[in-house]
């Protein structure tokens, strides 16, 4: 929605901010799903117990394929294999290891120029994501792709945690449902269309968790999913409070990793299991945890590779994420700059306990960051809209105090006035009343993972009883 509209919905009355949700979850659910989806998921299923060798083959097959449709049907990529050409580059381009890396700023530059040349520009779909950077990044999808990337979740989120998309659940999400001035409930809607109850994270203020927790347990949730500080922070709120949670069969995390101890809190809090999941926009990747424990990779989505420095590494080490992915075909990604760090078990690793074979990670380095705490209580860590439609490559938000806030940007140009202005309004609209302070950098510091942290809070403790989920 774009913002006016936005504010329309807003400042409807519950029962209309229902309604509107409801309509658009009619409409997802009619993108998403169709007469092929339960034979999708069967076969997905049926796929989990293919061995290395299997998946070898399937890839080997599709790989050369794939590319030169790619190198001969996307404008960025032909253009820059006839660059290559003309300077007496006559690597083969069905050959992935002929393919540089692509980093997201050269998608996010020009996002058109990777779409295939197919003729069905106008049936596609857009999405904007913000990413691991904060920053959008602009997708197109076909139907044909939804479906079988939803298909996926539908077998290895769902259907392993003994729930199905039929069933009736809660989300804790960054949808724009109420008004950033809003203070009192509903800070939820129920969305009919997607059998969904969808509570707002920026609204998770402590003295109402537990109107929050009686609408979950109204609507009959059968299972919750959010990022993981939401529902860690929703946990703590639990516990040191002692109250009543409705009955859930899973919870289910996205978008972060999960400590061990955030793990722990959850599942003491919740009285349920809560299984971890890995997945991207770009549909280059995904994982979900298995009953035991193992976070097991989706061979289907791509040809997945581990680099540190450009080079290959051993399975059990720790490198950045390099994706080509198999299922966005109409915008097609390869050798992918995914921001991730992990490290893959070996193939020749012992079996999974839960029988399943596919791969697995053995260890996930990425999408980390601060949680900020706010005067009235409630914790923030989602700030991607505040850059909404700006000429911004990489931002980071720093809490320098508890009321003063740093915001610092990588911009392809200087912004405006009136476009610095709107950043700081987005930014009180999240946080309320504070001092924003804007800043510029030709490059935003990097960790030792070479990542930069999209949010820091550089609080001490004595400002707030944690600074950090």
């Amino acid at each position: 929605m774009n913002s006016r509209v936005t504010c329309i919905y807003q400042a409807l009355p519950y029962t209309f901010r229902c309604l509107g949700a409801s309509l658009w979850g009619y409409h997802l659910r009619m993108l998403r799903y169709g007469p092929e989806t339960e034979r999708l998921v069967a076969e997905a299923l049926e796929r989990e117990f293919w061995d290395a060798s299997q998946w070898k083959a399937w890839r080997d097959e599709k790989l050369p394929d794939f590319l030169e449709d790619a190198a001969r049907k996307v404008p960025y990529y032909r253009a820059m294999w006839e660059s290559r050409r003309k300077q007496g580059d006559l690597s083969d381009w069905r050959d992935l290891q002929n393919w540089p890396t692509l980093s997201k700023e050269e998608v996010r530059s020009n996002p058109q120029a990777f779409l295939r040349e197919s003729g069905r520009r106008e049936t596609l779909y857009l999405e904007s994501t913000g990413g691991t950077t904060g920053t959008p990044l602009k997708l197109w999808q076909s139907r044909d792709t939804l479906r079988e990337w939803y298909a996926l979740f539908e077998a290895r989120w769902r259907r392993w945690y003994g729930v199905s998309r039929h069933d009736r659940w809660a989300i804790i999400g960054a949808q724009k449902i109420v008004g950033p001035a809003a203070r009192k409930p509903p800070f939820w809607v129920w969305n009919a269309g997607s059998n969904q109850l969808y509570i707002s994270c920026y609204h998770l203020f402590p003295e109402f968790i537990p109107e929050c927790l009686e609408a979950v347990r109204k609507c009959r949730a059968v299972y919750l999913l959010g990022y993981t500080s939401a529902l860690h922070f929703l946990a703590c709120e639990i516990l040191e409070r002692n109250l009543t949670v409705p009955p859930l069969k899973v919870v289910i995390t996205n978008a972060e990793p999960v400590s061990p101890s955030q793990k722990a809190a959850m599942e003491k809090a919740f009285r349920c299991p809560v299984r971890e999941t890995y997945g991207m926009s770009e549909m280059g990747a995904a994982a979900g945890e298995c009953e035991k424990g193992v976070l097991h990779l989706w061979p289907e989505t791509g040809y997945l590779e581990v680099l540190e420095q450009g080079v290959h590494v051993p399975a059990g080490q720790i490198g950045e994420l390099i994706t080509t992915g198999f299922i966005h075909r109409d915008m097609p990604l390869i050798r992918y700059e995914t921001g991730d760090r992990l490290s893959l078990a070996p193939e020749d690793a012992p079996p999974c306990a839960c029988g399943r074979k596919l791969p697995a990670i053995r260890a996930f380095d990425g999408r980390k960051h601060d949680v900020l705490s706010l005067r009235d209580g409630r914790k923030v860590w989602y700030f991607n809209p505040v850059f909404s439609g700006l000429p911004v490559r990489e931002s980071q938000i720093v809490q320098e105090k508890l009321d003063v806030f740093s915001v610092v940007m990588n911009c392809s140009r200087p912004l405006s006035a009136e476009e610095e202005q709107a950043v700081i309004q987005r930014m009180k609209n999240l946080t309320g009343p504070a001092l924003i302070q804007i800043q510029y950098s030709r490059l935003i510091p990097r960790g030792s993972n070479g990542k930069f942290r999209a949010v820091i809070s550089r609080m001490s403790k004595d400002e707030a009883p944690s600074d950090k989920l």
